[in-house]
């Protein structure tokens, strides 16, 4: 689980891409650019990772976090399926996109969700079962990757990651 009110609790920045998704409260932004509070707290002093549009990113330019490694050797999570639950806050005129891949150990990618255009001006929570193609042995990482859009004032914002205990 990770509340990112500590660090990033053992999230990678991708060197691949673009930018970095960055740390912050909403007490350090501008108004009108991300959630007003963080999921968590539900303070302002509450933190969570986002990516905003600017005129520091194109549009169409890439930021992405990739998790721990995690296992799919214990029998419950073949079973079950292994889930991840997650908030997110995608707001603005002009958003991109949020997508979420499953990445296997030989950096093989499934896409899992893509969430793209304003979702809301609130936190949602989404519930992900990650996938069994190829070798369910196979050890895995989500990664999270967020699209710039043209908006100044649009973000994308994330909070809560939470693996099931099976995987």
């Amino acid at each position: 689980h990770c509340n990112f009110e500590f660090d990033l609790c053992g999230w990678k920045q991708d060197e691949n891409d673009d930018f970095d998704w960055n740390l912050r409260t909403s007490t350090t932004t501008k108004m009108g650019t991300g959630p007003s509070t963080d999921h968590t707290l539900q303070e302002p002093s509450g933190h969570y990772i986002f990516i905003k549009s600017s005129f520091l990113h194109l549009s169409g330019q890439k930021a992405r976090i990739f998790s721990p490694v995690l296992s799919r050797r214990n029998k419950d999570c073949k079973v079950c399926g292994g889930v991840i639950l997650f908030y997110y806050h995608i707001y603005g005129a002009h958003i991109g996109s949020l997508i979420i891949y499953q990445r296997t150990t030989v950096k093989h990618e499934q896409v899992l969700l893509n969430l793209t255009g304003n979702q809301g001006n609130f936190w949602q929570r989404k519930a992900l079962t990650v996938a069994g193609d190829g070798d369910i042995n196979e050890d895995f990482q989500i990664v999270f990757e967020g699209i710039a859009g043209n908006g100044p004032k649009d973000g994308i914002a994330l909070d809560d990651l939470t693996f099931s205990r099976e995987c």
